[in-house]
């Protein structure tokens, strides 16, 4: 059977503040490009019927949030320039950070910055191992140093040896002081985008406090209750509820463009963000997705096909050739990879 193949269709293109912003339709998807200084942004367009006046709109809303150290998607969008792009399919990993120093001491964490352990540092090399023959050619990861060590670490065991990249876009002179002036550098780099959307779920006053003695303190099943029901916060914390609709969103509005063009995708973040976006991707119930478990270190595999996202569970090791049966796409990267470093 013949693949299928979407192709995007131009509906308008407007410049704005120097910012060349295209809205186009793949399939049943509207995206909006914003070209910048040569480089590409893609957001999702929540609104399928578009009017001259939600164009505008659309312009004046959208900003180019990525640093041009690193150039994550140069993809021509324009089909008569003999460039067909394809949106057939791509791999969406999802890891959870290793331990960090508050795990250890059984401490609630929330939004507080603490590093990995050894063991957390082992798990993300571990992780790396087992998606070292999966094409990644974008990163995800929240603004806390433990997502961003877990996915740094990772990807020092990937076989295509690429350098991940952090792009800063904290001020111009940053991203004017970061820039790479080699194509070929460019070309051998993977961008990290931190994002603080992805962050974990936010304790409030229950951050630092021991987990046993805060379960002695206010007793179990009002801290049980605070930790695993979807829709009550701990004290001036957030829900699951409150996380998702940060973390979904953005997920919607800036990483799913990526994979719907085609871009293989890394997101390495925490349990409650990254049960919040599996709750979007496996369209689970609030009383499912509390009922989820991540491990620390453990890559999971979701293929990007025309628009739906299929689990593939977690590969189990670089060396397991069924991790590499799940589409011939995949196959393929690791026969391609076989070759250049034989």
């Amino acid at each position: 059977m013949a693949t299928k193949v979407l192709y995007p269709a131009k509906i308008s293109t407007q410049t704005h503040n120097k910012q060349a912003c295209t809205i186009f339709q793949m399939g049943h998807t509207p995206l909006l490009r914003i070209s910048y200084r040569g480089l590409d942004d893609f957001r999702v367009l929540r609104r399928r019927i578009f009017f001259p006046h939600c164009w505008k709109l659309a312009v004046i809303q959208a900003s180019f949030s990525h640093s041009s150290v690193a150039d994550p998607i140069r993809l021509p969008l324009n089909n008569n320039s003999g460039s067909q792009l394809k949106s057939n399919e791509a791999a969406l990993i999802l890891i959870r950070h290793g331990e960090s120093l508050w795990n250890e001491k059984n401490l609630f964490t929330g939004c507080v910055d603490v590093p990995l352990t050894q063991k957390g540092v082992e798990e993300a090399i571990e992780a790396g191992k087992r998606i070292s023959n999966i094409p990644v050619d974008i990163i995800y990861t929240s603004a806390l140093i433990r997502a961003q060590m877990t996915a740094m670490l990772a990807m020092t065991q990937h076989r295509r040896k690429k350098v991940p990249i952090i792009m800063h876009n904290e001020s111009q002179r940053f991203i004017e002081w970061t820039q790479i002036y080699s194509v070929e550098t460019k070309r051998q780099s993977i961008p990290v985008i931190p994002a603080w959307q992805l962050n974990e779920r936010m304790y409030g006053e229950l951050q630092g406090l021991n987990k046993q003695e805060t379960a002695e303190r206010f007793g179990k099943e009002r801290v049980h209750e605070w930790r695993r029901s979807y829709d009550i916060p701990p004290p001036n914390g957030e829900s699951l509820e409150m996380c998702a609709d940060r973390a979904v969103a953005y997920f919607k509005e800036n990483i799913e463009p990526r994979l719907l063009i085609g871009n293989n995708v890394l997101i390495a973040a925490h349990g409650n963000s990254l049960r919040s976006i599996i709750m979007y991707l496996d369209k689970l119930s609030s009383q499912e997705v509390i009922n989820l478990e991540l491990s620390t270190g453990i890559p999971m595999l979701y293929i990007c096909k025309e628009g739906k996202f299929i689990r593939r569970g977690s590969p189990t090791g670089p060396n397991e050739a069924s991790v590499y049966a799940y589409t011939w796409n995949l196959a393929s990267y690791r026969q391609k990879l076989d070759n250049i470093l034989q």
